[in-house]
This record gives C-alpha cells, structure tokens and sequence, in this order.
C-alpha cells in the first residue's frame, strides 16, 4: 500500500524495518537551529535520518528569494539519493511541530516527482504518546538513485501573486494572525502582508494533539476558506515557503489538490520596499 499525504504511528512502526520505507526526521527551531539535529541524536524513530531545514531542505537564503528558497533540485536529488531515496521508496517526514516542517519534505519530494511520500500524522509527539521506540544509532543507508521529474507548475511568482490577485484568485498566508495582521513581526523586514491575502494560519489544519483533522473537516473548512475558487487559482504562502506547505498537504488530504507554493513567500515579498503591505484584517 502506498501512502501519499499522511500515514499513521502505527502503520510506520510496522514498516521501520522495511528496506522500501525511509524515514526523514525534520525536527527544527527557527530561533535555535542546532535544537533539530540535537533532538534526533538524543533519540529518533528507528531508521530516520536527519533532514535539516537549511540544509537540506533549503537553497543559501537571498533577500531577493527569501530566508529558505528552494533547493537546487539536483542538489536536492542528490541528498535524496544519498538518504536511499530511489523511485519505489516509501517515503515518510516526521517532525515535533504538528508537521510544519515535516510537510515542506513532503512538498519538496512531490516537487521533484516522487508521490510516495507522506508525514507522520502527530508527529513524533503521538509516536511517543503510543510508547513506540526511540533510538540514537545513525544509519549509512546504500545509495539509491533518484530520479527527478521536475514539476514547475507547483510554483508561483511574486509577479505570479500579483497577477493571481487581478484575476480574483485566492493567496492563503499560513502565518498566525498576530504577523498577518502586522501587529508584530519577528522574523522579516516588514510586517503585514500581501494586500489582498488571506490569512488561513496552518493551525486550523490540526486537532488538539496535533494531528489532522479528518478529511472532510478540512474540506469544509478550505471550501468555506476558499469561496469557490477551484484549488488551481489558490497560491500558498507563509514567512518563507515552509508552513504554507502545511495548507497544501491539508488541501491534498481534503481532496482539493493542485494549489500553488510562493516558494519566497513574506520574507521575498515584504524584502522590496517597491511592493504594497496592508495591515489589519483581511478583505474577506
């Protein structure tokens, strides 16, 4: 069986040992950023390997991109290769952060064309919560080869969001409300956002433990969001590319695919002193 948007504590421990499945550990601290790679040498699930936000999982941040631009995608594919990634792998992220950062691996993975990749439902919180093992070994795991298969119409511009607001598509900020509506702003050099976003903050994906609300919950929930706009005129965007992720994994579980990730996000946009910010609540 193959799973493609989230899988399951127990369904993971029962394939830990399965050549076929890879586990990517995506634990990070935007404030402290050795706190991740700490935390899985002091005890990760059996298998994982480490996959760190900067590194790995992010090109050298550029103002004109943005704090984590998209990797170079051989660069990328390399990584994936080295960590046993090959075209028949079962791929699943895990984080401590309700998947916030586990979902930027999945969207990076389906980005270069690989959709058996899916995130830890609850993350390593619920894997502990069910008293599964956690262990400190370090694997070297034989290369594989990767193959990329590019998918460019996953992205959008800035350009892209300005003319996506002309025609009346919808761009959903990931941010909490308190960035989104400029009353603070720890992180860019603006605070505010885009005129003519709205703000849809990736907690609203999640129940109280920190797991995804079922699907239909969620698609009630983007449809009202949404306002019958079809998914394909939806751009995803947070502080710099990576929780917006998170609403399009929700999408991709709600059965609404096909929503597009402003990659530079605020942290590109907000960088130009030529591009408009508006502050308070959204339009709608």
């Amino acid at each position: 069986m193959v799973f493609r948007n989230l899988v399951s504590p127990s369904v993971l421990a029962a394939n830990c040992e399965n050549p076929d499945w890879i586990v990517l550990d995506c634990r990070f601290d935007l404030q402290d950023t050795s706190a991740g790679r700490e935390a899985w040498h002091s005890g990760h699930i059996p298998g994982a390997r480490f996959a760190d936000l900067n590194e790995d999982l992010s090109g050298p941040a550029d103002p004109r991109k943005g704090r984590h631009p998209l990797p170079d995608p051989v660069d990328l594919s390399d990584r994936l290769s080295d960590w046993g990634i090959g075209i028949n792998t079962q791929v699943v992220a895990y984080d401590d952060a309700s998947g916030a950062f586990a979902s930027r691996a999945w969207w990076l993975c389906r980005w270069l064309g690989h959709d058996n990749v899916a995130v830890l439902d609850g993350g390593i919180s619920a894997w502990r919560r069910m008293g599964l093992p956690s262990v400190r070994t370090e694997y070297r795991p034989a290369q594989e080869h990767f193959e990329i298969r590019l998918r460019d119409d996953m992205t959008a511009t800035a350009d892209d969001v300005v003319s996506a607001l002309e025609k009346g598509s919808v761009i959903l900020d990931a941010r909490a409300a308190a960035r989104f509506l400029g009353d603070e702003e720890p992180l860019d050099a603006r605070a505010g956002h885009i005129p003519g976003a709205h703000n849809y903050p990736y907690t609203a994906n999640l129940d109280r433990d920190g797991a995804f609300l079922p699907a239909k919950e969620l698609r009630m929930c983007f449809e009202s969001a949404l306002q019958d706009i079809p998914p394909n005129d939806v751009i995803c965007m947070c502080g710099s590319g990576v929780t917006a992720c998170h609403n399009l994994l929700a999408m991709d579980i709600a059965g609404l695919p096909g929503a597009r990730l402003y990659p530079g996000s605020w942290s590109e946009w907000s960088a130009d002193p030529a591009r408009g910010i508006a502050t308070g609540p959204d339009p709608g």
